[in-house]
């Protein structure tokens, strides 16, 4: 089949090239001429046959609300316009009922994957119609990982998205879980090569996972991780995560602490902890450690 492919980056360009190899024809628009296969949203639908399928992978918000809304002027009833960035899911049942509108088909789907998955295929959640997205199933195909699972129909506009949202969820707790661990292995003397305790742990156990072969190689590179600094970014999908369990009251609390875990990471010296230590030493008598003037 036809792909129209917005958004080259790091993830969309990997997928174009996966795309082909499955013996598929796509067409990419990117703002870097130097990635592009066109020059203009117009040209690259112009060159599509329709029914015509266009997959957005843009960033999330106003990139995407201005992708969508530039083509809803320019597809045609019968056309199907695929979200596979990290939108939010309400913005997916907004997107689906503005295409609507125009005869324009809406598919919204989660991608897992990252950097390998020219490779290994792309964890596939989508939501939408059942004939919208038999339009896009070849693709569908062609991105997913070999073998029976890694892709599905996850229900409804939105939930593909709301289940790739879930998924971001898990992988803060997971990550946050490593972390400590190896956090709390480091700082005592009787282990001594705790690079190696994370290695034994990828054959047998019962946290064994893709993550923890992640870990080995960031230690293999450096052993105890003194390159970097601990500090971390949040996607919007972990702070989304936490909103829906507040919303339908479903208690959270490892994905929820792995989240503030983030936000404490941006602290050089806590306004928190200051509070504690100001109340230790007022009602304990508690020693308290003076703040040093800046230079």
């Amino acid at each position: 089949m036809e792909l129209g492919l917005v958004g080259l980056g790091k993830m969309g360009g990997n997928m174009r090239e996966r795309i082909r190899r499955a013996g598929h024809t796509v067409i990419g628009y990117d703002r870097n001429p130097d990635l592009a296969d066109v020059h203009s949203l117009q040209e690259l639908v112009s060159k599509l046959k329709g029914p015509r399928v266009v997959w957005v992978m843009v960033p999330a918000g106003a990139a995407t609300q201005a992708t969508i809304d530039e083509l809803a002027e320019l597809l045609s009833p019968g056309d199907v316009v695929v979200d596979g960035g990290n939108s939010r899911w309400t913005d997916d049942e907004k997107h689906a009922v503005e295409l609507g509108i125009k005869g324009i088909g809406f598919v919204d789907c989660g991608v897992s994957g990252g950097v390998w998955g020219l490779e290994n295929g792309y964890a596939l959640m989508y939501g939408g119609a059942p004939e919208n997205v038999a339009k896009v199933e070849p693709v569908f195909e062609a991105l997913k990982p070999e073998g029976n699972f890694g892709s599905v129909h996850a229900g409804k506009v939105g939930a593909g998205h709301f289940a790739k949202m879930v998924h971001n969820g898990i992988e803060y707790a997971m990550m946050q879980a490593y972390a400590e661990g190896w956090e709390l292995l480091e700082s005592v003397d009787s282990v001594t090569d705790v690079r190696e305790v994370f290695r034994s742990w990828q054959e047998g156990t019962v946290i064994r996972s893709w993550l923890l072969d992640l870990a080995v190689n960031a230690l293999d590179a450096d052993e105890h991780l003194e390159q970097l600094k601990g500090y971390a970014e949040d996607s919007g999908e972990g702070r989304w995560t936490v909103e829906a369990a507040i919303n339908h009251a479903v208690p959270l609390p490892a994905i929820t602490a792995s989240l503030f875990a983030r936000f404490a990471s941006r602290q050089d010296d806590s306004p928190q902890m200051k509070m504690v230590s100001a109340l230790r030493n007022q009602f304990g008598g508690h020693a308290v450690e003076p703040n040093k003037p800046k230079k």
